[in-house]
């Protein structure tokens, strides 16, 4: 508990200057992470069997990651870059003699960077959010504003789902995937993401009437990019998915969750207000 406690008021600090300086450092703090993620993917990827191109994958997450902060540079220029990267990884997958070993390598490979990649759709949020003028929280801006509004409905699905599992969890649910998940702390941590997001979307001057569906939304996709990454740890034998963090793991450990709910807060807003 000491470690985490350290190692949290060590972090937190560190992304709410990244929060405040936004534009450039925030596109290259993302980025940063999301190469550092894809790092402990492959190397869990490879505890678990499969053989991959560890240092292709990872390039190409840098890359699509990098792509989503210049989202006007070049329509569907995400797609492109996954397919170009799909199209790399099976070439180099020509180079391994067995035939099942090239199939392994490419689909685990094309899979991870994928994975890790999806982090840049935090980037994404930023620039297809809304403009906030005239609301409480216009000072933000809609950058930092709607990334601030991702950033706290997972942390409250986490908060919300801790609390009163710990207090309440009796029955649960997908124990082979995660022993600790319990009925109590998923009612209580989509109850905790609804409130949080009434308050940020009424504070970016939207109704707070639309967290009814996007506090469940993000709250269960957090849920799901958490058990998605205990999926591949509990395939590859490990408690963590890196050391990085004392007494947090790995940085993939630290953004499960994010890789889930930032595409499915992000099609939200794009859908619904944009």
């Amino acid at each position: 508990m000491r470690q985490r406690a350290i190692s949290a008021a060590l972090f937190v600090p560190i992304l709410l200057m990244v929060l405040a300086i936004a534009g450039p450092v925030l596109a290259i703090f993302i980025t940063a992470v999301a190469g550092l993620a894809a790092v402990e993917v492959f190397r869990l990827l490879r505890s678990a069997g499969y053989g991959t191109f560890a240092a292709l994958g990872t390039a190409l997450t840098v890359v699509i990651v990098l792509d989503a902060a210049f989202p006007d540079t070049l329509e569907g220029s995400g797609t492109l870059l996954v397919a170009i990267g799909v199209v790399l990884i099976a070439v180099a997958a020509f180079t391994k003699t067995e035939p099942r070993d090239g199939l392994n390598a490419w689909t685990a490979t094309a899979f991870g960077a994928v994975y890790a990649s999806m982090l840049g759709f935090i980037l994404r949020l930023g620039h297809a959010g809304p403009p906030v003028t005239g609301a409480p929280l216009a000072v933000l801006g809609p950058e930092r504003g709607w990334i601030i509004l991702l950033i706290f409905a997972v942390w409250s699905y986490d908060t919300g789902a801790y609390l009163v599992g710990k207090r309440f969890g009796r029955e649960k649910f997908l124990t082979h995937i995660s022993p600790s998940k319990t009925y109590a702390g998923l009612i209580g941590g989509v109850v905790a993401t609804t409130v949080v997001t009434a308050v940020m979307l009424w504070g970016l001057g939207q109704s707070p009437l639309h967290a009814v569906m996007l506090g469940p939304l993000a709250a269960l996709s957090a849920q799901a990019g958490d058990l998605a990454e205990s999926v591949i740890k509990r395939a590859a034998g490990q408690k963590d998915s890196g050391t990085l963090i004392p007494g947090h793991g790995g940085i993939l450990d630290r953004v499960d969750s994010f890789l889930f709910a930032a595409p499915i807060v992000t099609l939200y807003v794009v859908a619904v207000f944009a």
